[in-house]
């Protein structure tokens, strides 16, 4: 039996946070922000079980922290953003 959790990525500078969905396995998705993480973006993730008290996304909530609608599409397009400043231009060896 494969049980499921929610993905849930948080904004740390923002105080925001959205649930992505459900996976039962979310590898990928922590892999994706530990990346983030390491370039020195404050996000963080959690990925806590489907229950019966949380089976609808709408009733998750953390103190402090409000909802953003399309917020992991924002950091994976910061993140991305990051990733290709980092890159040196490549130069031609005349």
């Amino acid at each position: 039996m494969y049980s499921k959790s929610w993905q849930i990525i948080r904004d740390d500078s923002t105080r925001t946070f959205e649930v992505c969905g459900q996976s039962s396995n979310d590898n990928s998705f922590t892999n994706q922000v530990y990346a983030m993480q390491r370039l020195g973006m404050s996000v963080s993730c959690m990925t806590p079980p489907v229950s019966n008290k949380h089976s609808s996304k709408d009733t998750i909530q953390y103190a402090g922290y409000k909802k953003e609608s399309g917020l992991y599409e924002r950091l994976l397009k910061k993140y991305k953003e990051i990733t290709l400043k980092s890159i040196d231009p490549w130069e031609e060896h005349t």
